[in-house]
């Protein structure tokens, strides 16, 4: 099985919004994302969104979320970074993880 890599890179958000803009633009998500925490999770877990292009190489290959530069936002709002936190970790579509170090 192969991985693909999607960042999501948080540096300069700032609050619940910015986080879910930064998803939008980052992880591609469709118009009819809601911008909240139960779409957030129903979007991470629809592996007809995370499959590719369909075809059979693509139904073989992970997706891998790596989250760069959370820190400033964990630290800023600490209770909805645990909720996006929790949210990550329940994504059954794929997988995600969070980069560790100093931001750049």
């Amino acid at each position: 099985m192969t991985a693909r890599v999607v960042t999501l890179d948080l540096d300069g958000v700032a609050d619940k919004a910015g986080l879910m803009d930064r998803c939008v633009r980052d992880l591609r998500l469709p118009d009819w994302f809601g911008r909240n925490w139960d779409a957030l999770a129903d979007v991470l877990s629809d592996p007809g969104l995370w499959s590719g292009d369909g075809s059979e190489d693509a139904a073989e290959e992970e997706t891998v979320v790596v989250v760069r530069n959370w820190d400033r936002y964990a630290g800023a709002r600490p209770d909805e970074w645990a909720t996006a936190r929790e949210v990550f970790s329940q994504a059954s579509a794929l997988t995600v993880a969070l980069a560790l170090g100093g931001s750049s």
